[in-house]
């Protein structure tokens, strides 16, 4: 812990008046007994209340300290002047305006570190909130620059994918790149899928037909450009999309064929 920070933040000088909660006041009395340093700075707090006592009401001075600290800890308010016994020196109440004046400024010096601290907090929570934000924009802007590259690859081929009976409007495009075993699916023609549904892609063989899934388009709902990356190792003729259940079939659902588009096919 920052022993200093916590001198400065005014809980020792709480502590010397009683105004802690039992539990505050347990956990300062355990920092008293691990750190020499806070237990030096609290003697010190009492001696300068002790001091000033007796410079103000020489006259008794313990004891005025140990009432003022009773007081304090069950929350009573001085005994106005008018009820005080008339043999009372006026240095007695003197002193305790003094005493009261010096608690309200520590209790006021507590209050504003506090609301400091919330501040700092705060602001550090925004920036780094915000670090996240531009942290994300460059990564966006990364992967949107190499699907620019990818897209304008002569090498690459593109496939598009037309609608089936399942949904005649629906459309995609693979963008394969056979060198790298990728497959980039652009599925932003494709409607959203309904809860507990998911798309798969399928690379197909067509003599014999045999589809091998590719894999999932996860996340279509909150994927914000709907471009999705996948592996695909196999010897393709043609690719599908087909709408499974959450998580996926190991055969695809012909009924549910979304969109199909075989090697060669061009856009219009």
């Amino acid at each position: 812990m920052n022993i200093e920070e916590y001198i400065q933040s005014g809980i020792l000088e709480l502590y010397v008046y009683g105004a802690l909660t039992k539990e505050e006041s347990i956990e300062v009395s355990e920092k008293l007994k691990k750190y020499p340093d806070i237990r030096s700075e609290v003697e010190e707090i009492e001696d300068t209340l002790q001091n000033l006592s007796s410079a103000v009401a020489p006259y008794n001075p313990n004891e005025l300290l140990a009432s003022i600290k009773q007081k304090l800890r069950h929350h009573e308010q001085a005994v106005p002047f008018a009820k005080k016994p008339p043999k009372t020196p006026i240095s007695t109440y003197l002193a305790w305006a003094a005493c009261f004046i010096f608690l309200v400024g520590i209790v006021a010096l507590w209050n504003s570190n506090q609301s400091l601290r919330d501040e700092i907090k705060s602001i550090a929570e925004e920036n780094a909130e915000m670090e996240n934000e531009i942290e994300n924009m460059r990564l966006e802007n990364r992967k949107s620059q190499k699907l620019l590259d990818v897209f304008r690859d002569q090498n690459i081929a593109r496939i598009v994918l037309a609608g089936q009976e399942a949904s005649p409007k629906s459309k995609a495009t693979v963008f394969w790149d056979k060198q790298k075993d990728m497959a980039y699916i652009d599925a932003k023609d494709l409607p959203a899928p309904p809860p507990g549904k998911v798309y798969q892609v399928w690379s197909l063989t067509l003599e014999p037909l045999k589809p091998v899934s590719m894999g999932l388009l996860e996340n279509f709902n909150t994927d914000a450009n709907k471009i999705f990356i996948l592996q695909n190792p196999n010897q393709s003729e043609a690719f599908g999309i087909t709408l499974e259940p959450e998580g996926g079939s190991e055969t695809p659902t012909m009924e549910q064929l979304y969109v199909l588009g075989t090697i060669g096919t061009k856009s219009a």
